[in-house]
């Protein structure tokens, strides 16, 4: 079936058949800067990364002792690396079951009729404008094992019978300290997004609910929780993602101490590559690393693109 063309003052216009050269020009032209900076700090080191983790290089002159796949089934035998791996999945189930719905509950206190809010909003999202190693500094001196130094356990010290605790320097206390660091970080940006996710409800489908006789925990899990769907299949994206690539924090606090406890994936690649400067074994690391992050995210959005209750989409 073809379709008329429109007609105005009794004469017919003609629509455009495709972009005309032009406009094609004015569209490569602005889209240049942006593929030549993809080309030249994304798409160029992965490639190289790729080419050199099939070598064992020390990261001076050429790359030529080709050793095929040994460093990717050496990486996958290594017990320390293995271990890295575990350390991002505690992270990730943390901030899944603990992080991301302490950042909710907050989001609904703080964002629904709480006097002060804007306040509260202030002092919850400040220690997200902080950098990793102020965060980390911050945190170095609040868990020192020294009570005269170390606020936390300055004040676990009051109470009788307690000794000062090594937070840091324990292997079954470590990840659960990182974590609490890491929450401190990074709950504000949750706080954020889900908070704006409720500002985007509107106040009429709530109000329509209660005088159906929705009580409060039929409002938040019948009509508020689905309608936050995209915003927390977004906050548990950058979770998960967060969590697979965290480093800086983690290196500053622990190195990956006490023996090996606090390892995660990105401090295992910046080890050897930096550190020991084995550098064809540690591109192969961030291969792998690069791997998983990209694996994540296609599955993940493929199994939650589902149809936005708010936007129809």
């Amino acid at each position: 079936m073809q379709i008329a063309p429109p007609i105005k003052n009794g004469r017919k216009l003609q629509l455009p058949s495709g972009i005309r050269l032009g406009d094609k020009f004015v569209i490569i032209l602005f889209l240049l800067p942006a593929f030549v900076l993809f080309t030249l700090f994304l798409a160029y080191p992965i490639i190289k990364s790729i080419y050199f983790s099939f070598f064992d290089w020390a990261g001076f002159g050429p790359a030529v002792d080709f050793v095929k796949l040994d460093n990717f089934k050496r990486i996958l035998t290594d017990p320390v690396f293995l271990k890295g791996v575990v350390n991002c999945l505690i992270l990730i189930v943390l901030a899944l079951l603990v992080q991301l719905p302490f950042s909710l509950t907050l989001a609904m206190l703080v964002g629904r009729g709480l006097r002060g809010r804007a306040i509260f909003r202030t002092i919850f999202f400040l220690p997200y404008v902080l950098s990793e190693v102020i965060t980390a500094a911050i945190w170095l001196i609040l868990l020192n094992p020294m009570p005269e130094r170390g606020f936390i356990n300055a004040v676990l010290t009051l109470i009788p019978g307690v000794d000062p605790v090594l937070w840091l320097a324990d292997p079954n206390l470590v990840m659960i300290a990182i974590f609490v660091v890491l929450t401190w970080k990074y709950f504000g940006l949750h706080l954020l997004l889900y908070m704006a996710g409720l500002q985007n409800i509107p106040k009429d489908i709530e109000e329509a609910a209660v005088i159906d006789g929705a009580n409060k925990r039929q409002l938040f899990f019948g009509v508020i929780l689905p309608l936050l769907s995209s915003t927390i299949r977004t906050s548990v994206y950058l979770s998960v993602l967060g969590s697979l690539q965290q480093f800086a924090l983690i290196w500053i606090m622990t190195r990956g101490g006490p023996v090996n406890s606090s390892e995660v994936m990105s401090t295992y690649m910046y080890r050897y590559s930096f550190v020991r400067f084995d550098l064809g074994y540690g591109s192969a690391v961030a291969i792998i690393l690069l791997l998983i992050s990209l694996i994540f995210s296609v599955i993940y959005l493929r199994a939650f693109s589902q149809k936005d209750y708010l936007s129809g989409l």
